[in-house]
């Protein structure tokens, strides 16, 4: 008798009770699915993260009046930071004016950079042309000539925002490709020169935006882009101005990002002892965030995973010591004609085995089907994490390896006299 005799043995008494070993394979298989579909749905919305802020320009930079997600101010009249500057509490939220970021553009020299100022306007518009109208989701931009270059914006059609544009405000404006396909449908190449009213203020669309591929995380072609003059005529919007700037390489990040420090510096009035109140970021700086949230959720999940399959294991467990105490006769028998200890042993490890190794296989299947889903919602590629596909084969594998050996050591110490006699 030899290792694939058992294996034979083993594969035939698992078809021979299918209801048993079927809900076994379903307990592993959920387990399994649950671990598999939650780090497939993450590995999809990290790969559209990445799609979304990579276009974005990763050699490029802003420079902001505060951090992201830092809660400025309050405190004592002046703090100690890690380095021991200061920061005066008259300077802690202190927005960009539109003479620092114009003075900036005017100073900063580095070469075969682009500078470009601009402002957030109202978010949530509804803009109409004639009968047709949008969801009310629209961004407002005001920017200036070099506002594309800096965010990865493309002109499809029309012309780009050009200085007279930006001295006089008047009422101008690019749009991105899903607010064109809304208001003029499959001709949205006939947007140039229309009157579309963005609320109740009537704008000239002087050119359309290529499609940089909107997603659930951030809708790109959802904006309408005037200058940064014409955008202080709304109310309730962020008073400071943000700064752009890219340069021709991503390794030059660092060194230009020093020098635009230094200089800002300067146009805030900061002494040497004073820390900077502004902070410069990189565009995919929210990407980031949000992917080290994603991994904290990978580590939940994998406890969930690994929760159901240690009741898997235990179930598993207990069927096979079912099994050994059914099937006492037969391995009396197997004893008496003189198989080894051994291949009783392979035999039941076998099953084992073979119970938790198809619930692996349901349970990846159907967690890289479910985990898909939000591939489809996100607009992402099929995505398969190959790495923990592996990672939950051995996982399986263990699970039965660790359910099956103390039930098959049982089996193998069967004495074959005791055995045959067993009722």
């Amino acid at each position: 008798m030899t290792a694939f005799d058992s294996f034979i043995l083993a594969w035939r008494t698992v078809k021979s009770n299918k209801l048993r070993a079927g809900i076994t394979v379903a307990i592993i298989a959920f387990g399994i699915m649950a671990l598999i579909g939650i780090i497939t749905a993450i590995e999809a919305m990290n790969q559209s993260l990445k799609e979304s802020f990579s276009s974005m320009g990763a050699n490029a930079y802003n420079i902001r009046y505060k951090e992201s997600r830092v809660n400025f101010g309050g405190g004592d009249e002046v703090k100690k930071t890690k380095r021991g500057l200061k920061v005066k509490k008259s300077n802690l939220g202190k927005p960009i004016r539109l003479e620092e970021a114009e003075f900036f553009k005017l100073n900063y020299a580095f070469p075969g950079s682009n500078i470009a100022i601009y402002r957030r306007g109202p978010n949530q518009q509804e803009l109409r042309y004639k009968d047709k109208k949008t969801n009310p989701q629209i961004t407002v931009w005001g920017g200036d000539e070099n506002y594309l270059a800096v965010n990865g914006y493309n002109i499809d059609i029309g012309r780009n925002l050009n200085s007279l544009d930006v001295q006089s405000g008047r009422n101008i404006c690019l749009v991105g490709s899903n607010v064109a396909a809304k208001l003029f449908g499959n001709r949205a190449e006939t947007c140039i020169d229309k009157i579309i009213k963005v609320g109740s203020t009537p704008y000239r669309v002087v050119g359309l935006l290529k499609s940089k591929g909107s997603s659930a995380m951030m809708r790109q072609d959802d904006m309408v882009l005037t200058s940064y003059t014409n955008i202080r005529r709304y109310s309730n919007i962020n008073p400071s101005y943000l700064i752009g700037v890219v340069v021709k390489n991503v390794k030059e990040i660092p060194v230009s990002s020093d020098e635009a420090t230094s200089i800002f510096r300067a146009v805030r009035k900061l002494t040497p002892t004073e820390e900077n109140n502004f902070a410069i970021e990189k565009s995919d700086k929210f990407a980031e965030l949000f992917i080290g949230f994603l991994s904290s959720i990978t580590g939940a999940a994998s406890a969930i995973g690994l929760i159901t399959l240690i009741g898997a294991a235990i179930g598993l467990m207990n069927i096979m010591l079912v099994s050994v105490n059914e099937r006492t006769k037969e391995v009396g028998l197997i004893k008496a004609i003189g198989g080894k200890s051994k291949y009783v042993r392979q035999q039941f490890l076998f099953e084992s085995l073979i119970i938790s190794l198809l619930g692996a296989l349901f349970g990846i299947v159907l967690g890289i089907l479910v985990g898909n889903i939000f591939g489809i919602i996100l607009d992402t590629g099929f995505v398969i994490p190959w790495a923990w596909v592996a990672i939950g084969i051995i996982i399986c594998s263990l699970v039965g390896l660790g359910a099956g050996i103390y039930p098959a050591m049982k089996a193998a110490r069967l004495n074959p006299i005791v055995a045959l006699r067993y009722e």
